[in-house]
């Protein structure tokens, strides 16, 4: 696993769910119009 360092106001730890040919993680909607960055910490499953 790569180590990453971002800066940053808050952190929000959710799952991606499943939507058309992709996936979203729903973020608080106080967010909205926010520059937000994704990290992923976990493989994905094959479930």
């Amino acid at each position: 696993m790569d180590r990453y360092e971002i800066e940053g106001h808050e952190v929000h730890e959710s799952e991606v769910k499943p939507t058309g040919n992709g996936a979203h993680v729903l973020v608080p909607k106080r967010w909205r119009g926010a520059t937000v960055k994704v990290v992923r910490v976990t493989d994905p499953s094959d479930e």
